[in-house]
């Protein structure tokens, strides 16, 4: 199999790790994987150390200054590898995009995995080009049913609803309950993630939880910003910026954490939450989580049994999903891991592989 992505790790994007996990899972079942995605760092040395390391082929294509080159790269590398490759899976905006050449010159099956940000593009143009390609999918795998249901209207001939997954953390077991609450989102500092509707609400938790401390892990995009905003509701004390972390630093971070929160918005270009993997992740430590309702993170958490879904905006039902997590956290805790559970990647996998050999059956 062929996957065509628009990111991958080292970097971080949630399109990336998704890709670089499903790609692990296929080759875990024995099935061989190619991945064309970009180089992003500026001599490339991380990636090829990450490459390096990894069960399965990478081929990287150079960012260069004028990106229309490496757009032609891409396109170039990925009509190349699809001649040895039966099924070509195409992960993010531009992957899909190539989906039109690649009907045009190629017979292979192409299956698209969308996520949500590539549906609702800004430009009008630009979201027709992309249902044009999705029509020509022969089929379309979406991680969440929101997701799927942005692209109801165009009626899909074959479409699948698959949720993220995740591989199980080595250091499993029951979280331990923090003297003081730890709150803590992870996920690059933007809108979309919603860490600026946590910060608003920090006002009215602290009033129940004096000593809070809210941890905030990723790319410091807009930390500036949410510093500000911190200092004028008289917050900046709870906060905690880390940073963009590894793996390991991660994990720490949520073995420490009482409650993940998650209370994403769209933004105004249309960009929105397509799962919250970050959620699941945290989910199998033992960590409850709080997320936002109305986007495809509800999915990703069990209601009033993983934790809480509410409306980013409803400071005081925030505040009260923290306290009733807290009042019964070892049973919250108990069934956010188990929860978890579910979404394991040796089960998510075997969707994949179904829908896989499904498309492949009927187009035969």
């Amino acid at each position: 199999m062929l996957l065509l992505t628009s990111e991958f790790p080292p970097q971080p994007g949630g399109i990336g790790k998704h890709a670089h996990d499903l790609s692990t899972a296929l080759t875990q079942e024995g099935k061989q994987i190619t991945v064309i995605c970009d180089t992003r760092s500026k001599d490339g040395k991380e990636e090829q150390e990450f490459d390096a390391k990894l069960p399965f082929e990478v081929q990287r294509i150079p960012r260069n200054t004028w990106l229309p080159f490496t757009y032609l790269k891409r396109i170039k590398t990925a009509l190349k590898q699809s001649k040895s490759h039966e099924v070509i899976l195409v992960s993010g905006k531009f992957s899909l995009w190539m989906v039109y050449l690649l009907k045009l010159f190629r017979k292979q099956q192409c299956i698209a995995i969308i996520h949500g940000t590539e549906i609702q593009l800004p430009k009008p143009y630009q979201r027709k080009f992309t249902n044009h390609c999705l029509k020509k999918c022969d089929g379309v795998i979406a991680v969440s049913n929101y997701t799927a249901s942005l692209v109801a209207p165009l009626a899909l001939k074959s479409l699948k609803v698959i949720p993220n997954g995740i591989f199980p953390p080595k250091s499993e077991g029951l979280h331990t309950l923090s003297p003081n609450l730890q709150l803590i989102t992870v996920g690059n500092l933007t809108k979309r993630k919603g860490q600026y509707n946590v910060i608003k609400a920090l006002p009215t938790i602290k009033k129940h939880f004096p000593s809070l401390q809210y941890h905030l892990v990723g790319l410091p995009t807009e930390k500036e910003e949410m510093e500000a905003l911190a200092s004028r509701l008289g917050v900046s004390e709870q906060l905690v910026f880390h940073g963009r972390v590894s793996e390991a630093e991660k994990e720490l971070l949520l073995q420490k954490a009482s409650i993940f929160m998650m209370l994403s918005e769209e933004t105004e270009t249309g960009d929105t939450e397509g799962f919250g993997i970050a959620i699941l992740e945290a989910n199998a430590f033992g960590v409850p989580a709080i997320g936002s309702l109305g986007c495809g993170i509800e999915d990703a958490i069990d209601q009033g049994i993983s934790g809480f879904l509410v409306s980013p905006e409803d400071v005081e039902g925030i505040s009260k999903s923290i306290q009733d997590i807290i009042q019964t956290y070892p049973k919250f805790s108990q069934q956010a891991a188990g929860w978890s559970q579910k979404f394991h990647w040796e089960k998510v996998v075997q969707q994949y592989l179904a829908f896989i050999h499904e498309t492949v059956s009927k187009n035969s």
